[in-house]
């Protein structure tokens, strides 16, 4: 099993996260509280009680966690295909795959990295959702100090199970989504490329980018789902599933729910997206 593409997958992660990050925030927030009247109002609030770190807040733990999860998924997929086709890396601009063998590549990687994603997403999202102030006399403290102490927080007081509250949703979410994003990415490559020849980098930045945004646009209802399970144990509020999660937000806020954070989610999705894979796709070509 070849390592290179998870090597390529955890720093291409990290780029991309770091990029993605402040927009991340903003979408956690929009789907789990209800005081923002929007992604402007959002942002205003957020920089005035929190100034600009507020927006990198839960930021250092995923650059370790989650650009992991995205080595999981990268390499799972790239192994996944060399099981389907027996092709690497390198040869399947030569010998490209089906899009029914890209997809369901994808759809293991989306699969398998739910393992591994779950317990930090959940950390992360808690940690984004803290809106307290940075530490002033007299200004209460944080419910959590930062990762570790959010973690054994949530076990204390959830159990080890709470660590993985909104993992339905999350693979609901993910599986599908992530086969329809590397169908799109692979596409989008192949109609931009002479064939047998690696797509050039404005290629790759421009598939990466739509890429992000086409499965982003499926993932979105999902995964207003999986944050606001993510957040019920915070809340003390307890959905007896995902389609219960469901039913109580329509009938609280009508079916515009399913599409809050829509807005954030596609502008994020193109410049991360673009970054991950044209990183990706040069440490291959630089380590081939």
């Amino acid at each position: 099993m070849p390592a290179e593409e998870f090597v390529a997958g955890w720093i291409s992660g990290a780029l991309g996260l770091v990029l993605g990050h402040p927009f991340d925030t903003v979408k956690v927030r929009l789907q789990t509280q209800t005081i923002y009247r929007g992604i402007f109002d959002c942002l205003v609030k957020t920089y005035r009680h929190e100034s600009l770190l507020g927006f990198f807040k839960g930021m250092s733990f995923p650059i370790a966690s989650i650009a992991m999860v995205n080595s999981v998924l990268f390499g799972v997929y790239s192994n996944t295909l060399l099981a389907l086709t027996a092709t690497s890396h390198q040869e399947r601009r030569a010998q490209p795959p089906c899009y029914a063998h890209v997809f369901l590549a994808g759809c293991t990687g989306g699969f398998v990295q739910v393992y591994c994603l779950a317990p930090f997403d959940l950390i992360k999202v808690r940690l984004q959702n803290q809106t307290e102030p940075r530490a002033r006399p007299g200004s209460p403290p944080p419910r959590y100090r930062g990762p570790v102490h959010c973690a054994v927080s949530i076990c204390q007081e959830e159990g080890p199970r709470g660590l993985f509250r909104g993992a339905w949703a999350l693979m609901l979410r993910d599986t599908p989504t992530l086969g329809i994003y590397f169908v799109t990415y692979e596409w989008l490559c192949r109609q931009s490329t002479p064939e047998g020849q690696n797509p050039s980098s404005t290629s790759v930045l421009v598939a990466g980018g739509f890429a992000g945004i086409v499965s982003w646009a499926v993932a979105t209802p999902l995964d207003v789902i999986k944050s606001r399970m993510q957040m019920a144990g915070l809340k003390h509020r307890v959905y007896r599933g995902v389609l219960d999660c469901m039913a109580s937000s329509v009938r609280q806020e009508g079916l515009g729910v399913f599409f809050r954070g829509l807005t954030i989610n596609s502008a994020r999705a193109f410049p991360v997206n673009a970054v991950t894979f044209l990183s990706y796709e040069y440490l291959l070509r630089w380590w081939g």
